[in-house]
Formats: structure tokens, sequence, C-alpha cells
């Protein structure tokens, strides 16, 4: 990974984004803060199979997708995971007040199992630290083992268990 967040020749830490990596399939994934390619970013949405859908999301038809997206888009900090010119991910960090944050992450079926969604949580949280955020909440449903141990991975402590499981982490 080109940036890291570590301190550069400085002393300062750089930040969080741009980075460019390889994934677990020897891709060459860029992730960026989202700048307007809602067309972009629609079209990795609008390629999502019936099963490659959590907790209803994303909408499966297209005025809803749209709809849902500008809803999204709206608010909070994104980030999108680059393959070449096609957005393959996304992950949001969405205010829920006091310094807090929602996160959703959706990786397109093709990549996902190839470390894109743990370089996506990690630029997020960084990024979002950088944004003066200081603690994330997500749920996550029972059955999304890959999920909950991606979460495990980066942080997260599950806090609450029932129908979806529910994670937090400190910034």
């Amino acid at each position: 990974m080109s940036t890291d967040g570590e301190p550069d020749s400085g002393g300062e830490p750089r930040s969080a984004l741009p980075v460019r990596f390889a994934d677990a399939d020897g891709r060459r994934i860029a992730l960026r803060t989202y700048a307007g390619e809602g067309d972009a970013l629609a079209a990795m949405y609008a390629s999502f199979e019936p099963t490659d859908r959590a907790q209803g999301l994303p909408p499966a038809t297209e005025p809803r997708l749209r709809a849902w997206l500008e809803d999204l888009l709206d608010d909070g900090l994104h980030v999108l995971a680059w393959h070449g010119d096609a957005v393959v991910g996304h992950v949001a960090l969405l205010p829920i007040g006091d310094g807090r944050a929602e996160l959703a992450i959706f990786v397109a079926h093709d990549y996902q199992r190839a470390t894109i969604g743990t370089h996506l949580v990690e630029a997020a949280l960084r990024h979002g630290r950088e944004h003066g955020i200081e603690r994330v909440w997500l749920t996550v449903e029972r059955r999304n083992h890959a999920a909950r141990r991606l979460y495990e991975s980066v942080g997260f402590r599950e806090v609450a268990s029932g129908a979806e499981h529910e994670f937090e982490r400190d910034l």
C-alpha cells in the first residue's frame, strides 16, 4: 500500500487517501474519495445479484437504486475502490451524531474475498479520523460470517447480538 498513514520523511502523518494496492488476485486497485462519480457507482450496484444484497441493500430496481444513492451520497464520507475505470467497492461513514458514524460497505461480487474490503475499511477509518469521527458503529446480518471476521480483524468489537450483530470501534 502506498499510503498507509505512517509518518512521511517530515514526521507528519500522510493523508489516508488516495491508496493504491494489489488485491489478493493481483489486480491493481485504487481507493479515492467520492468526487461525483455517481454513474460509475450506480453501475457497480446495478451489477449486484440478489444473493449479493444485504439487509435489503442495494435496492434492486434502477429508480429505487438512484434514489437510495442520492440520499446516501448527500451526507457523510465516501470512499470508492476502483479497478481501472470501474468502481468495484464503496464504503460510507454516515454521521449519527456526537462524533459517531455508521459504516456501510459494499464490494462487487467478483472482487470479494480479495482484501479489497479490508483495505476499504482501513482507509475509511483513517479518513474518518482525519475528519473528526471518533467512534464507528455498524450492523451485519447474523449469517454473514465473512463480514463479521473482517470487522473483527480491523478492530471492531461486537456490542449486541440478535437478528443482526452490532459492532463498534473507537478511532
